[in-house]
């Protein structure tokens, strides 16, 4: 079975039968540049959690021509995971964004912590965002993802300590902690969670979110790099959250 593929919307009328068209950058890109054939089971989705599956029946050079043979919608995420991420090196930025789609997380908001190395600031910072927002596409498609996740514009210290005010479940993660991730009981509503950089957080921004209601919480006796750490805790989180709904 192929990755997934985006299309622009997936018409309201369409069903099981109808043939729905790959066309564009993605059509031309799974005709010619994957190869895909007749027959193949491919997936498409609009990226907002809606999509289809089905043979493909006819190819050609700027696209193909999909049978639908089921109709997919994403559930509707309980909880809802955003992350706020300090900037990560360049090099480790894509990482971290592909693994935290891969994990589902819905929503990627970038922090500018003061001991980000990184600094986004004008063509950069724009350039930054578009290289994370397409590293999140491709990285939906590769997990067959219905949805996209948002890549929120970069946030300030402030900005970030109103989500977590706003927030059901407000985490900051920490080696300071001494509440362990295990521990922790998400609620089925929204989760905002906070990864620090690799200088770690200052303690003036630790203040600042503790205020604003955010708890820390710690993943294991080791420190783990930003872009591994954020991860490993989405995924703790979730796998706690899933197990919460079966016993509940």
């Amino acid at each position: 079975m192929s990755d997934g593929f985006f299309v622009a919307s997936l018409n309201d009328r369409v069903g099981v039968g109808s043939i729905v068209t790959l066309d564009g950058p993605e059509g031309r890109h799974a005709a010619v540049v994957r190869r895909i054939g007749r027959g193949e089971i491919v997936t498409v989705t609009n990226g907002e959690g809606r999509g289809v599956r089905g043979p493909v029946v006819a190819v050609r050079k700027d696209g193909l021509d999909i049978e639908v043979a089921e109709l997919l919608a994403a559930p509707i995420p309980a909880p809802r995971i955003v992350c706020v991420q300090a900037l990560p090196k360049n090099e480790r930025a894509e990482q971290a964004v592909d693994l935290l789609t891969e994990l589902g997380v819905d929503e990627i908001v970038p922090w500018q912590a003061s001991r980000s190395i990184v600094r986004w600031s004008g063509e950069r910072g724009e350039k930054s965002l578009a290289k994370w927002q397409a590293v999140a596409r491709e990285a939906a498609k590769q997990s067959r993802r219905l949805t996209i996740p948002v890549i929120a514009p970069p946030a300030t210290t402030v900005q970030v300590a109103a989500r977590l005010a706003a927030a059901p479940a407000a985490y900051v993660l920490h080696e300071g902690a001494s509440v362990p991730v295990a521990t922790v009981r998400p609620p089925r509503t929204e989760i905002v969670l906070v990864v620090g950089p690799e200088g770690g957080i200052a303690p003036d921004e630790l203040a600042t979110f503790e205020a604003a209601g955010a708890h820390l919480i710690l993943i294991g006796d080791t420190v783990l790099r930003s872009v591994t750490a954020g991860a490993v805790a989405v995924a703790q989180l979730r796998l706690l959250a899933d197990i919460d709904q079966r016993n509940g």
